[in-house]
C-alpha cells in the first residue's frame, strides 16, 4: 500500500504526534492536497508534489508545531506563508485561531485566498505585503500572541520580521531543520535589541520524515524599538549582528 493512499494513514500519523483530527478536518486536508496539485500545474507554488511527500513534508511538518504548543493562542500570524505552511495547516487542525497569513508573492496570495474560500475558513486574513511593511502597520504591530515562520530566513532576520508583530509576552516559533544551536547563539544580540529572549529549542520527530526538525521558541519580553523593522530588504541584506 502506498504511504497515505488512504486518509486513515494520515490520521494515524497525526495521532502519533498527539494530534486528533476529525473526519471533517481529514477531508479538508485532502481538498488542500488536491487544490495544491491543481494550482501547481499552472503556477509554481512548491517543488514538493508527490502525495506522500506533501502529507509528510508539508502537512505533518506544519502540524509538528503543536508538539511545542498543543493549543495555539488566539491571535496568530504566519510570516512568509508561501502555499500555507505552517499557518493554513494549523488553522485546519485548530480552527479557533484567528490567523493572518503574510505573503509577498502575488500568485501565492491568490492561492491562499482561494484556499480560505474553498475550505470555508473563518477569522482569516491574507495580506499581500512584505513582513517589514506589516510590522509597521498599526493594525498589526504588537497585535499577535504567536508568530510562525518556516524556512524563511536566518534567526536574526526572522526576529526582525516577527518580533515587531508580537504583543509583549507573545511567542515567536521558527521551524528549522538541523540543530540550530549556532544560529540561535548568533542571533542573541538581535533578539536582545528587538525585545526577545530565546526560551528553548525543541527537537521534533515528524512521522516518515528522516530529516532533522527543530522548533525554536523566543518570548517577547519588551517592546520592539520603533526603528524596527527597517525598510523592506534591509534585514536580509544587513542582519542585526
Amino acid at each position: 500500500m502506498l504511504l497515505y493512499s488512504t486518509m486513515e494513514d494520515f490520521k494515524i500519523a497525526a495521532g502519533s504526534m498527539g494530534i486528533d483530527l476529525s473526519p471533517g478536518q481529514i477531508t479538508q486536508f485532502e481538498i488542500y492536497y488536491q487544490s495544491l496539485g491543481d494550482w501547481n500545474e499552472r503556477v509554481n507554488l512548491t517543488s514538493i508534489t508527490e502525495r506522500a511527500e506533501v502529507f509528510t513534508k508539508h502537512f505533518l511538518d506544519s502540524l509538528s508545531c503543536l508538539i511545542a504548543l498543543p493549543k495555539l493562542p488566539k491571535h496568530v500570524v504566519d510570516v512568509g506563508a508561501g502555499a500555507g505552511f505552517p499557518g493554513l495547516a494549523l488553522k485546519i487542525a485548530q480552527p479557533h485561531i484567528q490567523l493572518t497569513l503574510v505573503e509577498s508573492t502575488g500568485k501565492k496570495v491568490k492561492f491562499l485566498r482561494f484556499m480560505v474560500e474553498e475550505l470555508a475558513l473563518e477569522n482569516m486574513t491574507v495580506l499581500h505585503n512584505r513582513a517589514e511593511e506589516v510590522g509597521r502597520l498599526p493594525a498589526h504591530r504588537g497585535r499577535y500572541d504567536l508568530a510562525l515562520a518556516r524556512a524563511v530566513a536566518g534567526l536574526p532576520v526572522l526576529a526582525e520580521y516577527m518580533l515587531p508583530l508580537l504583543k509583549k509576552g507573545g511567542l515567536m516559533l521558527a521551524q528549522k531543520g538541523r540543530d540550530p544551536g549556532d544560529e540561535v547563539r548568533a542571533a542573541a544580540n538581535a533578539l536582545g535589541i528587538l525585545g526577545g529572549v530565546h526560551r528553548r529549542t525543541l527537537s521534533v520527530a515528524v512521522p516518515n520524515l528522516k530529516a532533522e526538525r527543530h522548533l525554536v521558541l523566543v518570548k517577547k519580553m519588551k517592546e520592539t524599538p520603533k526603528q524596527y523593522p527597517r525598510r523592506a530588504g534591509t534585514p536580509a541584506k544587513k542582519p542585526i549582528r
